[in-house]
């Protein structure tokens, strides 16, 4: 009975937007503020690429090449439909766990840790297919339950959670392990999550603080939290990053030093300056005017990102809309957190800005899902 009511409900208003004319950008399945946000900060990131990477050209043609990929992902997944993405949904995940576990398996390492797969000539990072994998399942599982979910759904979705969670802490990669739990636990607080259920969890992480400092982090992870607290405690070793990218921002003041003329980057006081650590380049050089204008182009993306989720024809986009954007908004937080020293240095690059390949791609592939969600016209029916 509720549905047929709902279907007589949307009629008129689906009526009507059947008769309103499709302007190009609908045709082309684009959504022109989100375009115009994203081109604005990839434009910029790549000035800062140059002078983070010592004006190096290689870093940013390449950078370049990934772009355009990016891009040509985007525009291509901006052609599916909703419905297409909810049937591929368990698939992928699925195909996302059968590679983490041949990364334990059979995984290329580096640097102590197990992450990628070797394709000869390339090499990726199975947990990439999780990003999306995550949300897309969780949406389309959620979007056919009576929300909000109950205890049994719960349940189930925490453990569609847990799996690619723990896989990906035994390479051991915490940072994307949080990343893709947190996708998921997104999903599941658009859903309508109980507070007595959001208090429960709460208080059992407050709980285990103690066994997972004892039991679950390794001493390099423990260390990362140690040298948060206080960087100074090892000025020439663990807290070099911490302080050097301290002393960058600071130095920056209100306008900068001026492109090309940051002296931490330009004379290698600042580590990895140009993935992790790039926002640190951004404001020595372009000072706290700078930082608030990458800032307020982050704001606009994440605010259309809302926008879209909150306008989405079907329980399935809302949920999936609201994931991605809060997911890439985390994304934003994590890495200015740790660069600033308020988070643990986790090894998660600044979105669209720092060097990268994989990340990028699959940064844009969920800015295409954004896109079809916004341009998928309203149908009559209850689809």
């Amino acid at each position: 009975m509720s549905r047929v009511s709902d279907f007589q409900r949307r009629m008129p208003e689906a009526s009507r937007d059947l008769r309103r004319p499709i302007g190009l950008w609908q045709r082309l399945h684009i959504d022109l503020p989100l375009l115009l946000g994203l081109l604005a900060l990839t434009v910029f990131g790549l000035i800062v690429l140059y002078s983070a990477s010592g004006e190096d050209i290689h870093y940013v043609q390449r950078q370049s090449v990934f772009m355009v990929l990016a891009y040509g992902v985007m525009f291509t997944t901006a052609q599916f439909r909703t419905h297409t993405m909810e049937f591929w949904s368990p698939w992928i995940y699925g195909f996302g766990i059968i590679l983490l576990i041949l990364v334990l398996v059979m995984g290329v390492g580096a640097k102590g840790a197990q992450r990628w797969l070797s394709l000869g000539v390339i090499r990726f990072q199975p947990s990439e297919v999780l990003k999306l994998g995550m949300p897309l399942v969780l949406s389309a599982y959620l979007s056919h339950r009576i929300l909000p979910p109950g205890f049994k759904h719960v349940f189930f979705t925490l453990l569609l959670i847990g799996i690619p969670a723990l896989l990906i802490m035994k390479q051991p990669d915490l940072g994307t392990s949080i990343l893709i739990a947190a996708s998921g636990l997104f999903v599941l607080f658009f859903a309508g999550l109980r507070w007595t259920y959001i208090m429960s969890a709460v208080g059992i992480v407050v709980a285990s603080a103690w066994p997972i400092w004892m039991f679950v982090l390794h001493g390099y992870q423990k260390q990362r939290i140690l040298t948060m607290l206080n960087p100074e405690a090892d000025k020439l070793g663990a807290g070099w990053n911490i302080i050097q990218s301290k002393t960058a921002i600071g130095s920056g003041g209100l306008y900068g030093k001026g492109w090309l003329n940051g002296t931490q980057s330009q004379l290698d006081f600042l580590p990895e300056s140009h993935t992790d650590f790039i926002i640190a380049v951004l404001a020595e050089e372009f000072g706290l005017a700078g930082v608030l204008l990458l800032l307020a182009l982050y704001t606009w993306i994440i605010g259309c990102g809302l926008r879209i989720a909150m306008s989405a024809q079907n329980t399935f986009g809302r949920l999936l809309a609201g994931s991605i954007t809060f997911t890439f908004f985390v994304y934003v937080f994590v890495n200015i957190g740790m660069v600033s020293g308020l988070l643990p240095v986790v090894g998660v690059p600044l979105p669209l800005v720092s060097h990268g390949g994989t990340s990028i791609v699959t940064l844009m592939m969920g800015f295409g899902i954004l896109m079809a969600i916004s341009t998928e016209r309203r149908r009559v029916g209850f689809g």
